[in-house]
C-alpha cells in the first residue's frame, strides 16, 4: 500500500522533500516615487504602500535593503502630463533622478525601470492617441528613448509594460544603437487587461481618461493567445518576461514554463495585495499565512522571480524561519 503520508510526519521530513521554495534573492519590490517634494503618501487602496518624493525615497530603498531585498522595480509619477508623455523619457525627468539617486546610494542593488507612457501621458493611456485610437507604431520610438534614458541613468533592466507590438525590438535596437547592449530586456509579455490593478491606479495616477486598455492588453479569457506573446516577445530579443496579473494566471505561466526555457516573473499585482491586507486587517485571515502559500504557488506554477507589495514582509518573515 503507498501510504504518501510517510513523508509528512514531521517538520523535518516535509522540509526534506519540499519541491518548491521561495527566497528573498528572488523578491523584487515596487517602488512609487514622486516628483513632488516632501511626500510620504499612503495609498488608500494599498496599505502600507506609499507614494515617496525624492527627498524620501532612500528611506523605503534602505528599508527593503535592510531586510535583504536585492531588486525593485521603479514606478515615476510626474508633476506634468502631456499627450505625448514627454517626462517618461525626459533624462531629468523623475525616473531618471530616483534611479541615479538610488544607485549612488545602493550601487549593488538592481533597479528595473518600468517602461511605459501612462503616467506620464494627460489621456493616461500607454501610448500616443490619434482620434481616440490608441497608436501603436509611432508609440515605439518615444518607449526606446525612455529606455536608453533610463539605462544612461544606471537601470539594470528595462520592463517594457506597454504591451504595443514589436517594442521589444525597437527597444533592443535602441539599446544596441547606444552601446548598452548589455542590459536586458524583462518584458510584460503576458499582461491581461484585468480587474486586478485598480489601486495600482490611485498609487500611479495611471488611469485611462477614455475608453479601456483591451485594444492592447490581453483578454483574461486567453490563455494559448500568451505563448504567442511571449514567443514574439522572446524573437524580438526580451531576456526574461513578467506574467501579469499571478493569481489568477497560474495556469498561464504554468504553460509559459512548459513551453520556454526564459526566467519568468510573476507579478503579483496591487488588487491581489488589496484583497490580502484588508482581509487581515478585518481578522478574516492570517496573512502570512495566505501571502506565503500565494508565493509558493507562483514558484510552483515556473515563476523564477516574484514582483510583489508583500516583498517586505515575506523577506522578514524568511529571515524568521
Amino acid at each position: 500500500m503507498d501510504r504518501t503520508r510517510r513523508l509528512r510526519m514531521n517538520a523535518t521530513l516535509r522540509d526534506m522533500v519540499r519541491e518548491n521554495y521561495v527566497r528573498v534573492d528572488e523578491l523584487i519590490y515596487p517602488v512609487f516615487v514622486t516628483e513632488e517634494n516632501d511626500v510620504i503618501q499612503e495609498v488608500p487602496s494599498m496599505p502600507g504602500i506609499c507614494q515617496y518624493s525624492l527627498d524620501h525615497v532612500l528611506e523605503e530603498i534602505g528599508r527593503a535593503v535592510e531586510v535583504g531585498i536585492k531588486g525593485i522595480l521603479l514606478f515615476g509619477i510626474p508633476v506634468h502630463k502631456d499627450e505625448v508623455g514627454s517626462e517618461a523619457y525626459d533624462e531629468e525627468g523623475v525616473v531618471c533622478r530616483a534611479i541615479r539617486l538610488i544607485k549612488d546610494a545602493y550601487p549593488e542593488l538592481v533597479i528595473m525601470a518600468d517602461v511605459c507612457l501612462c503616467e506620464y501621458t494627460s489621456h493616461g493611456h500607454c501610448g500616443l492617441v490619434k482620434d481616440g485610437v490608441i497608436l501603436n507604431d509611432e508609440t515605439l520610438p518615444l518607449l526606446a528613448k525612455a529606455s536608453v534614458a533610463y539605462a544612461k541613468a544606471g537601470a539594470d533592466i528595462i520592463a517594457p509594460s506597454d504591451m504595443m507590438d514589436k517594442r521589444v525590438e525597437a527597444i533592443r535596437n535602441a539599446l544596441d544603437e547606444a552601446g548598452l547592449v548589455n542590459i536586458p530586456i524583462c518584458s510584460y509579455s503576458a499582461k491581461f487587461a484585468s480587474g486586478y490593478y485598480g489601486p495600482f491606479r490611485d498609487a500611479a495616477h495611471s488611469a485611462p481618461g477614455f475608453g479601456d486598455r483591451k485594444t492592447y492588453q490581453m483578454d483574461p479569457a486567453n490563455g494559448k493567445e500568451a505563448l504567442r506573446e511571449v514567443e514574439e516577445d522572446i524573437l524580438e530579443g526580451a531576456d526574461m518576461i513578467i506574467a501579469k496579473p499571478a493569481l489568477g494566471y497560474m495556469d498561464v505561466m504554468k504553460e509559459i514554463a512548459l513551453n520556454f526555457n526564459i526566467p519568468i516573473v510573476a507579478y503579483n499585482v496591487s488588487g491581489e495585495y488589496a484583497m490580502v491586507k484588508a482581509a487581515a486587517m478585518n481578522g478574516w485571515i492570517d496573512e502570512k499565512k495566505i501571502v506565503m502559500e500565494n508565493m509558493t504557488g507562483f514558484k510552483r506554477a515556473g515563476a523564477k522571480m516574484i514582483i510583489t507589495y508583500h516583498a517586505i514582509d515575506v523577506a522578514k518573515w524568511l529571515k524568521e524561519e
